[in-house]
């Protein structure tokens, strides 16, 4: 059974881009276009790893990330936040708020699956 990876982004061009690239390395993968959308596609899908934007459409990123680690059902999904916030601060919270990974756009699907890679080979102890 292969790893299922959602994809919350609203760049069409990033998400065909991700789609594309997690598709070719085995993952079941579904996407969101905004926060809303992500939230409850998180719930339906069960995925194994989030691949979610900050600046998202009806909900941030933030919030959805803050909003699912407050849930036991996520307690072993890995959420990696993608967005072209690079401050040290953003990157912060992120992290409080239970991000397991951040990367910065525009970033480089060579750099990407590694981490995607690595994530998902790592043991997820509960919260």
């Amino acid at each position: 059974m292969s790893q299922k990876i959602l994809i919350v982004e609203d760049d069409p061009a990033i998400v065909v881009s991700l789609e594309f690239l997690m598709g070719q390395h085995g993952y079941d993968v579904r996407v969101a276009q905004n926060g809303e959308d992500g939230e409850n596609l998180a719930r339906e899908f069960r995925p194994d790893l989030i691949l979610l934007d900050v600046n998202l459409p009806l909900k941030s990123g933030f919030e959805i990330c803050q909003q699912l680690r407050s849930e036991p059902d996520f307690d072993r999904t890995y959420i990696l936040l993608l967005t072209a916030k690079g401050r040290e601060v953003d990157i912060e919270k992120g992290t409080a708020l239970g991000a397991d990974a951040y990367v910065t756009k525009p970033f480089s699907t060579r750099e990407l699956i590694p981490q995607v890679q690595r994530l998902l080979t790592e043991p997820r102890s509960p919260s």
